[in-house]
């Protein structure tokens, strides 16, 4: 698990330090845009109060705080997964980046109200109208390596205990 608690801690310290960086001293926060590498980069400054692509955006504080706990609880619950099934280095490195996103976003939310999202990427004539940030970028990526990965060690595990007895019987 030490494994999944660098990752976390790099995705968490790198999406803040991002956030930092672009909203705070490039003054994107006050600009509403720069152009890096028009269309394929943007900066584009959006507060997401909802989850992805704003759904469940409510002005309602309520909302803040339910989907701070909702972030909170998926988090506690990936790592106790993780850490029961003995996860192998790619489920650990998954969980990592699953949580230290969801962490990056928690403390968005707690400070700001909002999750800060200033990427905004298009190309080949489509326009993109959706900001995100490092911190969706790594949930996405975490959530997807948990579904690949879950189970995979066992397998593996399980092919190599069979080979071992195989060699023992001989």
């Amino acid at each position: 698990m030490r494994l999944a608690a660098w990752v976390t801690g790099a995705v968490f310290a790198l999406d803040q330090v991002t956030k930092v960086l672009v909203v705070q001293v490039l003054g994107l926060i006050d600009r509403g845009g720069i152009d890096v590498l028009p269309p394929f980069l943007v900066f584009r400054m959006a507060w997401n109060r909802g989850i992805n692509f704003g759904l469940f955006a409510g002005d309602a504080e309520v909302m803040r705080w339910i989907l701070i706990a909702v972030a909170l609880a998926v988090s506690v619950w990936v790592w106790l997964w993780v850490r029961r099934e003995g996860a192998g280095r790619w489920q650990q490195i998954s969980a990592g980046l699953l949580i230290g996103g969801a962490l990056g976003n928690v403390v968005d939310r707690v400070i700001y109200g909002a999750v800060a999202d200033f990427l905004n990427m298009s190309c080949c004539g489509i326009e993109n109208p959706y900001a995100f940030n490092v911190a969706d970028v790594a949930i996405f990526a975490g959530a997807l390596g948990l579904v690949l990965f879950s189970g995979q060690d066992k397998t593996d595990k399980a092919k190599k205990r069979a080979a071992l007895r195989s060699k023992l019987r001989k």
